[in-house]
């Protein structure tokens, strides 16, 4: 199993919510390109005839390379497009290492012209919670505290209030979570890494990860999270995200006090009215 196993996963994903929108998105940005998983996903969908120019773009230019097509290099916390210049910015497990999520949502928003639209999948709190737990433990028994050696992930019960903050309509968050097994859980550390996914955080914990730590913390996560087959659980939680630029042809909500019809009319029951305080003695 490559490393990039999740990214091609969400690739995957996103297509497949691609697919069921009936319209074509005449130039699109995949943010967080990597290694072009959704460019190869797409290019095995029906959907593809749909998306026009695709510009691949990430903020390593390795990453980048020997690939045909437009790419552009560029950091997700400031990007370089016009506004209202954009159909479609997908963005597969790359915003969870943003600094600040919200402004970042708030740049793809600005970017895409109106009615475009973002689909974008990034890490969940739940992610590597066994690890997390570990390594923690770990630290407890053998430093007497714990610091910072797992990054941060979204809340994913909050994950639609970002898309909220951000200026987005029709907001629409859901979860997966993915369970990898392992042989041991220093083959998990090698797939992070292989993935780039290892803790860039500054304020972290200022004692190194010692041999003695790992070693520990492997202990500790074979004897938690061993599987009946043997092998050691990493769970990974995936949050997927889709939005709309705002524009006038969506779908509004009604104003307060317009409905046309009861609601115990709709539900087919017999409303009761609630006494009032002068009618209770």
């Amino acid at each position: 199993m490559a490393a990039d196993f999740l990214q091609r996963r969400c690739a995957l994903d996103l297509i497949e919510r691609l697919e069921g929108i009936m319209r074509n998105f005449p130039r699109a940005v995949d943010l967080s390109a990597r290694g072009g998983a959704f460019r190869e996903a797409l290019a095995d969908s029906p959907a593809a005839e749909r998306v026009g120019t695709l510009i691949e773009a990430d903020l390593s230019p390795a990453m980048l390379a020997g690939r045909d097509g437009p790419r552009l290099v560029l950091d997700e916390e400031r990007l370089p497009f016009a506004p209202a210049s954009l159909d479609l910015i997908v963005s597969t497990l790359g915003l969870h290492w943003t600094n600040d999520v919200v402004g970042a949502l708030i740049q793809i928003r600005q970017a895409l012209k109106p009615d475009g639209l973002f689909l974008g999948a990034l890490l969940g709190g739940s992610t590597l919670t066994e690890l997390r737990q570990a390594l923690t433990d770990a630290e407890s028994e053998i430093l007497g505290g714990a610091g910072s050696r797992v990054s941060p992930f979204a809340d994913s019960r909050d994950a639609a209030g970002l898309l909220q903050r951000a200026g987005f309509a029709l907001p629409v968050a859901d979860v997966d979570r993915v369970s990898v097994s392992y042989d041991h859980p220093l083959k998990l550390l090698a797939d992070l890494r292989q993935m780039g996914e290892t803790n860039v955080l500054a304020d972290r914990h200022p004692r190194p990860l010692t041999r003695r730590l790992l070693g520990r913390a492997s202990e500790i996560y074979a004897e938690r999270f061993t599987g009946p087959d043997g092998r050691v659980t990493a769970t990974f939680e995936i949050v997927t995200l889709t939005g709309w630029a705002p524009h006038a042809s969506q779908p509004q909500p009604l104003q307060p006090g317009s409905a046309r019809m009861r609601l115990a009319d709709a539900l087919g029951t017999v409303e009761h009215r609630l006494p009032r305080d002068r009618d209770v003695e």
